[in-house]
């Protein structure tokens, strides 16, 4: 006969499957902890020292990591194309410039002109330029000159000029590059505003002044990219940019541009490497460096805890990003995280209003940031047991744990930045131009845009006029040596502006 239980024994017997199911839980939730802490604890030591002076100051490590050597040991892939001459290559078709254009004449005469030597007429070069709100004609007439006794004709020789196979002007190159990759007009708006003035330029005009004048810049891109990894101190982060799938017409893929920034030296470039993400890039981009190196917490740069000559540093913004999407998931935890975050903040801002010096700042960072950095991993490791791991408030916590080391060591030194908000900086340009002209058309293309935004980018960094420089440099970049191109990097264009 089934035994009948009372309602007081049913509720002792739920209690005590109560108890036994929050005991069952808590040894799961210790257990959990305890193989969280395995995989992103640290095993030298629980938490930072004491003394912030014990942090990572020596640049131990490998001298050579494993993925490095992997990157330089990839054999290199070498395409042939084959090019058929045609027998009679087709002329390319000059655009004439309209007769109704302001012209600027500037005559060239040759030089030491024999005594009875006669003008028998002069070649016509055209440039079109352009000054904002004005298309124009830059006429070249170089006098030609019968010499006496019918020894021939001499002529003034031609400047070189940007595109010697086009009648663009370096004005008017530099308008078009600037108020598409800085004020994100695409060609085909700047044509139609041209047509609007009266000057009709074809799309595939305007495109192949492009790539030609990237072409002509991708030296000076090179150089800028040596200065940015000489420096002792750099930040790097990477973006979206959708390319075409040339496998799927119409569609796009997600490709990313990387970007690395120096913030002592104000310079930076973007890097793309057929879109990938994939850490062999950030291998490859940084084999050769040495000194701080600034990111978020993506896994592709643990590597570089192990790398010699280099220092980690965190972001804290992104710990705090983390922390506000977890507001409405655990209130009470997300807030007190953001309150301590808010007050390394508030140090960094009095310390700019104070105007500090470099060794003033570490001092401070010293005594106030890293007694609060200090006591929030203690709260983080305390904490992240008593959450659920993909809750949002257990995502920040694991996530703020995981490269709490990276995070301590800004207070190493004055000059290191709290975060890497600079870098994210330099890539809204790009955000920007995805809104506008939406989609990079292949692979190259997106490499000629890093290339551009790179020169510009450090153009907005040094507050330098990207006009005026782009137009200058466009003018004298065919004449400098290779060895002196560094001159032409806008900092450096500028300095020497001031000079003259």
């Amino acid at each position: 006969m089934k035994k009948q239980f009372t309602e007081a024994e049913k509720v002792i017997s739920l209690e005590k499957e109560n108890a036994k199911l929050r005991e069952e839980k808590q040894k799961l939730l210790d257990e959990l902890a305890y193989f969280r802490r395995a995989f992103f604890g640290r095993k030298s030591e629980r938490y930072l020292p004491e003394d912030p002076d014990q942090l990572k100051l020596d640049f131990q490590g490998m001298e050579e990591l494993p993925e490095e050597k992997e990157v330089r040991e990839e054999p290199q892939t070498i395409t042939y194309t084959r090019v058929h001459k045609k027998a009679t290559p087709a002329k390319p078709v000059r655009m004439a410039l309209d007769p109704g254009l302001r012209r600027e004449v500037t005559v060239i005469e040759p030089e030491n002109i024999p005594e009875g030597s006669k003008c028998i007429g002069e070649e016509i070069t055209e440039r079109l330029e352009y000054t904002p709100g004005e298309f124009w004609v830059k006429r070249l007439e170089r006098k030609k000159y019968a010499l006496p006794r019918e020894a021939g004709v001499i002529i003034a020789g031609l400047p070189t000029q940007v595109l010697p196979r086009s009648n663009a002007g370096a004005s008017l190159l530099a308008h078009l590059l600037v108020s598409k990759y800085q004020d994100h007009l695409p060609f085909y708006r700047q044509i139609e505003i041209f047509k609007r003035q009266g000057t009709h330029l074809a799309a595939s005009t305007v495109n192949g002044w492009f790539t030609e004048t990237i072409k002509l810049l991708t030296p000076l891109y090179e150089t800028l990219r040596k200065e940015v990894l000489s420096s002792g101190y750099i930040q790097i982060d990477e973006s979206t940019i959708p390319v075409v799938d040339k496998d799927k017409p119409g569609a796009t893929v997600k490709a990313y541009h990387w970007i690395v920034h120096a913030p002592i030296r104000k310079l930076l470039f973007f890097h793309y490497d057929k879109g990938s993400r994939a850490q062999r890039v950030a291998v490859s981009i940084l084999k050769d460096f040495k000194g701080a190196l600034q990111s978020d917490g993506y896994g592709a740069y643990t590597i570089y805890e192990n790398k010699q000559d280099v220092l980690l540093l965190g972001c804290w913004a992104h710990v705090r990003r983390k922390f506000e999407n977890a507001l409405k998931n655990d209130t009470v935890r997300a807030d007190y995280a953001l309150k301590q975050i808010r007050m390394l903040y508030d140090l960094e801002y009095d310390m700019k209003q104070d105007g500090l010096s470099v060794e003033e700042i570490k001092q401070r960072r010293e005594e106030k940031a890293y007694p609060i950095i200090k006591s929030f991993e203690k709260w983080l490791d305390e904490n992240y047991r008593k959450v659920l791991p993909q809750s949002l408030i257990g995502k920040a916590i694991a996530y703020a744990y995981t490269i709490y080391p990276r995070l301590g060591r800004y207070v190493l030194d004055g000059r290191y930045n709290i975060d890497n908000n600079l870098a994210e900086n330099g890539v809204r340009p790009l955000a920007l131009g995805r809104k506008n002209y939406l989609f990079c058309g292949n692979h190259d293309a997106a490499e000629h845009t890093a290339i551009i935004y790179s020169l510009l980018g450090t153009c907005k960094l040094n507050n330098v006029n990207p006009t005026e420089w782009l137009t200058d440099v466009l003018n004298r970049i065919n004449e400098q040596k290779v060895n002196e191109l560094s001159e032409l990097l806008p900092m450096n264009w500028a300095e020497k502006m001031t000079q003259v």
